[in-house]
């Protein structure tokens, strides 16, 4: 017999998996303003490993439109520079011997609205994986009626898991509307 109470846990935790990935993924998005989010995928081999830059360097915000990477040893400045121009940031960094300092341009008002269809893509993709889970446990229920469980606890059930889902749909839209407002904001 299935337990009700689990599978909704459950499925609670799969819909905020869902939208913590879209906050994730949203704060790597370039907005226009400096984010040192946007440097979290980014590795650096530093004596023969591959490790984060932020265990390498201290990586700051000094302004609006500027990240600062001061690194613990200047012997790495060079190879962090590489790793910033292999990644996907697409900002050349500026070195003056001792600190890296990326330049984030302003986004033209194209690159704003790709910015913003990006991010709503991402979103739809969250918004399906919340759908998905609600589906599966829609179809656990109707098999759970046929191995005991009574329509009306079914029907509760159900309930319960349109409220996450509603929750979840709510939470993923306010998250892609502040970040839309942020890309659009000049």
């Amino acid at each position: 017999m299935i337990d009700v109470k689990a599978t909704l846990q459950e499925s609670e935790e799969r819909m905020q998996m869902a939208a913590m990935f879209l906050e994730e993924s949203l704060s790597r998005v370039r907005a226009g303003r400096a984010n040192v989010a946007i440097l979290d995928g980014v590795r650096v081999n530093s004596y023969g490993q591959m490790v984060p830059l932020n265990q390498v360097a201290n990586v700051s915000c000094p302004d609006a439109r500027t990240i600062a990477i001061k690194p613990w040893d200047k012997k790495v400045i060079k190879d962090i520079e590489k790793a910033i121009m292999d990644s996907d940031v697409g900002i050349t960094p500026e070195n003056n011997g001792e600190i890296i300092r990326l330049g984030i341009p302003q986004p033209t008002e194209e690159r704003r609205r790709d910015l913003v269809k990006q991010c709503n893509k991402t979103g739809e993709k969250a918004k399906v994986e919340v759908r998905n889970v609600r589906s599966d446990v829609k179809d656990k229920l109707k098999k759970a009626i046929k191995d005991g469980l009574s329509e009306d606890n079914e029907k509760d059930a159900e309930l319960e898991l349109q409220k996450l889902h509603d929750k979840y749909i709510k939470k993923i839209d306010e998250l892609l509307e502040e970040k839309n407002k942020e890309i659009m904001t000049v």
